[in-house]
This record gives C-alpha cells, sequence and structure tokens, in this order.
C-alpha cells in the first residue's frame, strides 16, 4: 500500500529559505557596515596623517622664508657695501687727479691767453679764457692734447670783442679727462711728491750735460789760433 504525505513541507522549505536568506542579509549588512566603519577610520587616519604632514611643510615653509627675507637682507647690504667699496676705489684713484689737472693746466696755458671759468662734470672739463688771436687758442689746443692727463679737445666757441684790452679773444673748450698709461710703472693713485721725483730723475740727466757742453766750448775756443796774433789770456803755454 503506497504511503503518501500529507504534511505542508514545501511550505516548510520556503521558510527555512526565508530564514536563511534574512541571516544571509544580516550578515552582508553587517559586513558592510563594519568595512564602511573601517575605510572611514582608516580614511581619517590618512586625513590626520596628511593634515601634519602640511603642517610641517608649512611651518618649514615658514622658516625657509624668514631665512629668505634674511638674505635678501644680507644681499642689499652686500650691494650697498659694493657700491661704497666702488665709490671708495673711485675716490682713491682720483685722489691726485686734481693736483695733476691743476699742474696740467698751468703748464699747458701758453703767455697769450688766460683762463677765467674751469668747470668739471664727471670726466670732462668746460674751459673759458681769453687770448691775444685764435693762433694762441690753437696753441693752447695743442697742450691740452699733448697732456698725458688731457685728451681730445674740442672748440666750443671763439669771438672777437673788438675792444682794445690786450686778449680781445673770448674761447671756450670742452676738454676729455683721461689717465696717463702705466707703462713707466707709475699708477693713477701715484702721489704729487714721486711724479715731481720721477720727473727730476728725468730732468737731471738733461742738466749734467748742458754744463760740461759749456764748458768744452772755451776748451776749443781757447786752442783755435788768433788771427790778430795778439795773446790770449787764459790759454794754453806753448
Amino acid at each position: 500500500m503506497a504511503r503518501i504525505n500529507l504534511l505542508p513541507h514545501r511550505a516548510a522549505t520556503r521558510k527555512q529559505r526565508e530564514r536563511d536568506f534574512f541571516v544571509q542579509l544580516a550578515i552582508t549588512a553587517a559586513a558592510a557596515i563594519g568595512f564602511m566603519v573601517l575605510w572611514n577610520i582608516w580614511m581619517g587616519m590618512r586625513v590626520d596623517n596628511q593634515n601634519e604632514r602640511n603642517a610641517y611643510l608649512q611651518d618649514q615653509i615658514k622658516q625657509v622664508d624668514a631665512r629668505l627675507t634674511k638674505i635678501n637682507d644680507l644681499e642689499n647690504v652686500r650691494a650697498q657695501l659694493l657700491a661704497r667699496k666702488q665709490i671708495i676705489e673711485q675716490l682713491q684713484a682720483n685722489r691726485s687727479q686734481m693736483v695733476h689737472l691743476f699742474d696740467e693746466l698751468v703748464k699747458t696755458v701758453p703767455g697769450s691767453a688766460r683762463l677765467t671759468s674751469i668747470k668739471q662734470a664727471g670726466d670732462q672739463m668746460t674751459l673759458g679764457g681769453v687770448a691775444q688771436s685764435n693762433a694762441s687758442v690753437a696753441q693752447y689746443m695743442r697742450n691740452i692734447e699733448a697732456s698725458p692727463w688731457m685728451g681730445p679737445t674740442d672748440l666750443s666757441k671763439t669771438e672777437n670783442s673788438h675792444d682794445a684790452t690786450r686778449m680781445p679773444y673770448s674761447f671756450g673748450l670742452t676738454v676729455a679727462l683721461q689717465r696717463p698709461k702705466q707703462d713707466d710703472g707709475s699708477g693713477p693713485g701715484a702721489s704729487p711728491a714721486a711724479s715731481s721725483s720721477t720727473g727730476s730723475s728725468m730732468n737731471a740727466p738733461v742738466n749734467t750735460t748742458a754744463p760740461q757742453t759749456n764748458q768744452a766750448m772755451p776748451t776749443t775756443n781757447s786752442q783755435a789760433p788768433n788771427p790778430s796774433g795778439a795773446p790770449v789770456k787764459g790759454g794754453a803755454k806753448s
């Protein structure tokens, strides 16, 4: 005889499946919630770490900016000191320039001319004066150009006042200043005493040679025959 199960086994199986589904869903939801919590904690730790690094970098940047500010201040001070040093070197180099210029002005002015004004602007000097003629002005310009401390000369004006004075011509000159070449070892900063001593030592052989020539001339004249037959005083004895 066949046995027939009349119990609702299908409903029981469906309920069991539903319970398993909800259990799996709860486990999945719990796992997802746990993962999200852990992910938030990990991201928070990374954000905190990055904020600490950013704060450290900001602090280092501030320190570097402070050092750069000090360096810029030191560079400005260095530039100012270098500018002062250059000015001092220029003053040291030009210390004796005015002495030599006035000496050369005295030497180059001819007797037929006279200066009335002197003005210097940088490496140029403007001279004004009076002269007897244009030839005197030309001679003065040649003397200036031959000077080691003054260079090319430009004639700005020359005019005749047609008055009864001894120097009726007025002139204006623009002179370019220069430095002598350092061939003889004397630099632009050499003292006037050294220059004068050098000049005196250079002129010494000329002064020594001149008396020897003057002494040799009377000896030659004393040995020359006397056409008149008169005895010569101080002559050599025969």
